[in-house]
């Protein structure tokens, strides 16, 4: 049976003039060829060729006897030829298609030249060749694993030995004194195109920030070349323990401060203690009363001389 390799390369059933040719890349696109005069190819074998699909349906189920589907088409792929292809109704192979080649030559009869299963639109292949030593991917490796760098790993350079001189040992240290390789410029590099893609100035939440890692009170220096660039983040509600860009930021700088006055609305204060003085209208009409009596009285004691007192209104 016919099978998918590592390579997308299809090893199909392929009969040609009595042998079997095992050796066709799918991914080879032929192109259509149009009707060639001049070679004598012209539209009298093309619409022979064309006629053939019981000549290629008949050979197709013969080389497999079931799995033969409805006709798909044909196409004209090279001079004196004709593609006619059949979906494919074998398990396991949704999307193929039977492909059988069929050959005319001026004066000849139509021949069978190839027969190939081949995969379809939609169809089950396997996935692109990736090689083993490029399938490791970030976080992949977990607890007891062991990853050997390649002897030419173009990230790494050979270290020093020690001197034996503890204050220039000490210096040197940090330059990778003492251990047998450390990153080189490559390596140096690469790490920091990859921190600076994840926590850079050009990140989202960088941009919105006003305040930048490199006057953070809780950003740890590192050493080395990339300590001019890079720290490692110490606030457990930011970016912990990893790597940030000194122009990198967030919201919980050491330095950001907020306004404390209460945004609450303030509401009107009542004194319970106070008492509103109401004037009913009875008693408003009363006064007028006295009042309009008063006046009447004052008038009479005018006329005869006699003072009216407060008692008898």
């Amino acid at each position: 049976m016919p099978y998918c390799g590592p390579n997308r390369d299809v090893v199909v059933m392929t009969r040609i003039m009595g042998r079997v040719n095992t050796e066709v890349d799918t991914d080879q696109e032929a192109d259509p060829v149009s009707t060639d005069q001049a070679s004598g190819f012209d539209e009298a074998l093309r619409e022979r060729l064309a006629s053939g699909v019981d000549v290629a349906r008949s050979a197709v189920e013969e080389f497999a006897t079931d799995g033969v589907g409805e006709h798909l088409g044909s196409v004209v792929e090279a001079p004196f030829t004709t593609t006619h292809r059949f979906a494919s109704d074998l398990a396991g192979y949704r999307g193929w298609y039977w492909a059988c080649v069929l050959a005319l030559v001026p004066g000849g009869e139509v021949t069978v030249d190839e027969i190939s299963l081949l995969p379809g639109p939609g169809s089950v292949v396997a996935p692109e060749w990736v090689p083993w030593e490029k399938r490791i991917r970030p976080g992949d490796l977990g607890a007891g694993d062991l990853l050997p760098p390649a002897e030419d790993d173009e990230r790494l350079v050979p270290g020093q030995l020690l001197t034996g001189d503890d204050e220039l040992d000490e210096v040197a240290g940090p330059v990778g004194l003492g251990r047998p390789r450390h990153l080189s410029r490559e390596g140096r590099s690469a790490a920091a195109a990859r921190w600076a893609a994840a926590r850079g100035p050009d990140s989202e939440i960088a941009r919105g920030a006003k305040h930048h890692c490199g006057s953070c009170g809780f950003l740890l220096p590192i050493s080395g070349s990339l300590g001019a660039m890079f720290g490692v983040c110490a606030n457990e509600y930011s970016a912990d323990g990893q790597v940030v860009h000194l122009q990198y930021g967030c919201g919980a700088h050491s330095e950001v401060q907020v306004a404390t006055e209460s945004t609450a609305p303030a509401t009107e204060a009542y004194d319970d203690a106070a008492v509103d003085v109401v004037v009913l209208p009875q008693q408003l009409a009363a006064s007028a009363a006295r009042a309009r009596g008063a006046a009447e009285a004052q008038d009479q004691a005018g006329e005869t001389g006699r003072a009216i007192t407060p008692d008898q209104v």
